[in-house]
């Protein structure tokens, strides 16, 4: 198996996108908090001591999408050309959703991915003092369009609707 980001001496090197063509891009990741009874329902009434969680996560996952390049040191600097992160009480969790687009000449599956946990972290902090045993679970990439290797999707394994 050959890594990308791997010269041949096994050194890692930023891959030069130079020569690709810019197109149309979209990833989409999901994950789940996972957290008690007490914080669903104190999400559900909007009665977290700290205000509007889910509006404060879904802010922070957008704004996330964007510095992924300062995060991650051999990303591409892209423009990210929309963002939604969508938030959902179910069952015994947070289930969050990010779609990021871009016209660019690489994908956007960090920005996705980075866009998911962010907005993880930002509901586990608002929490924290209601549950501290709240945790992210099951995140990972779910869609990807565009660029070279075309279309790709899958269900997160042991995924939970409700």
């Amino acid at each position: 198996m050959k890594f990308t980001h791997l010269n041949n001496a096994g050194s890692a090197y930023m891959v030069d996108v130079t020569e690709k063509n810019p197109t149309v891009r979209t990833a989409t990741a999901q994950g789940e908090v996972a957290c008690s009874s007490e914080v669903l329902t104190a999400l559900r009434e909007g009665s977290v001591p700290k205000g509007d969680v889910l509006a404060v996560a879904r802010v922070a996952g957008i704004a996330a999408a964007k510095k992924v390049p300062d995060l991650l040191p051999l990303a591409h600097t892209i423009g990210v050309h929309g963002c939604a992160v969508d938030i959902e009480l179910r069952g015994d969790h947070v289930f969050i959703e990010a779609t990021v687009r871009t016209a660019d000449r690489t994908g956007v599956e960090m920005e996705a991915l980075t866009a998911v946990n962010i907005a993880a972290l930002a509901l586990i902090d608002m929490v924290k003092g209601v549950d501290r045993s709240a945790y992210i679970r099951r995140c990972g990439i779910t869609a990807k369009s565009g660029g070279r290797s075309g279309d790709w999707s899958r269900e997160l394994p042991g995924a939970q609707e409700g």
